[in-house]
């Protein structure tokens, strides 16, 4: 499965990316599955992505938690908590 991710404000400087269209392991379903196969990378993913880091997480533009299913095609985006214009 192919999603498109986008990573915003504090996210985007820590990995120094916007975004990244990927390929997903089979066994990865949902959010929270793309984010352990992200931090997984280790380095800078581990540091911006991980578990004890509070962020917040969108599938195609709607607030989701890590239990939502993800879908070919999809969009998952990671921002912190609090975001300035």
């Amino acid at each position: 499965m192919h999603i498109e991710l986008k990573f915003f404000a504090s996210v985007r400087e820590a990995l120094g990316l916007a975004s990244e269209r990927i390929e997903l392991p089979s066994e990865v379903t949902t959010v929270g599955g793309v984010r352990a196969c992200l931090v997984a990378r280790g380095g800078a993913w581990e540091a911006a992505l991980g578990q004890d880091r509070a962020l917040r997480m969108a599938f195609n533009h709607v607030m989701c938690g890590p239990e939502t299913e993800v879908k070919e095609g999809g969009e998952v985006a990671f921002f912190p908590p609090v975001t300035g214009g």
